[in-house]
């Protein structure tokens, strides 16, 4: 199955970083967040990505074509010039398309021009911009039980501060930035048909508007509930929580083995 990644937009609210970089080259623990993305997915065995390319788009190209290099051994002639690159173990096996999608296209359209790239068959995709510990293989069943075009990912949200519970004047609980304990939030982490790019007018559609809530209106928009970890990275004040997160003992996103 093909893994479609959004990995264009401007990513304004995190300007302090993507100023010079697009937001999903923004490293959590030394690596971008979208290598942490395709890591989850290649954990489940779903390793053939297709990037959307935008804002800075060369600077994932650069990436990626410099990464098998720069995570193996080389021998380098420096009479001919020649370079010999020794695969080295727990190297990626990972197939990556990078594809231009346009500097201001919208999401909806992002998606669009993906289209020859998926193939004719089911396909998952996603933000390049947030991590959750979401099992894909069960996201991928249910998927498949209820035979409609499109399944997104629902989630708790994230709560930006800590909440009292009070009595009066007493506090009777406390709770340090938890998950809401009500409401739910697209998370992103699709499952699609590709019968999705048919409500997909062109570049300037945004995804989450029209489409979606045609998909809705017309009962092939459903739901999985994702209960566990998920977490995107809009702003400086993610990035630093992320960063924390994985310099825990067990950070929540990390399912892999070194």
């Amino acid at each position: 199955m093909k893994v479609g990644i959004l990995a264009g937009g401007f990513g304004s609210r995190l300007s302090e970083e993507t100023e010079i970089r697009p937001k999903p080259m923004v490293e959590i623990g030394g690596r971008p967040i979208l290598w942490h993305i395709m890591q989850q997915y290649a954990h489940f065995g779903f390793n053939d990505f297709a990037i959307a390319l935008g804002y800075k788009g060369d600077y994932i190209k650069r990436y990626m074509v410099d990464y098998c290099s720069l995570q193996s051994d080389l021998t380098v002639d420096m009479g001919s010039g020649n370079i010999s690159q020794h695969q080295m173990d727990g190297s990626p096996d990972w197939t990556v398309d990078l594809i231009d999608t346009g500097q201001s296209t919208n999401t909806g359209g992002r998606i669009k021009r993906l289209q020859p790239y998926m193939g004719d068959s089911t396909f998952f995709l996603t933000w390049g911009d947030g991590v959750s510990d979401l099992d894909l293989h069960a996201l991928l069943a249910f998927h498949k039980s209820h035979g409609k075009i499109a399944t997104l990912t629902s989630v708790r949200p994230p709560a930006r501060f800590g909440r009292l519970d009070l009595d009066g004047d007493q506090v009777t609980a406390f709770a340090e930035k938890p998950q809401l304990g009500e409401g739910w939030i697209n998370g992103a982490f699709f499952v699609l048909e590709p019968a999705v790019f048919d409500y997909i007018e062109g570049d300037t559609t945004l995804f989450e508007a029209e489409p979606l809530e045609t998909l809705a209106r017309e009962g092939e928009l459903m739901a999985f509930k994702h209960e566990g970890f998920w977490q995107c990275m809009d702003t400086l004040r993610d990035k630093y929580l992320l960063n924390s997160l994985w310099e825990s003992e067990a950070p929540p996103w990390k399912l892999w083995k070194d």
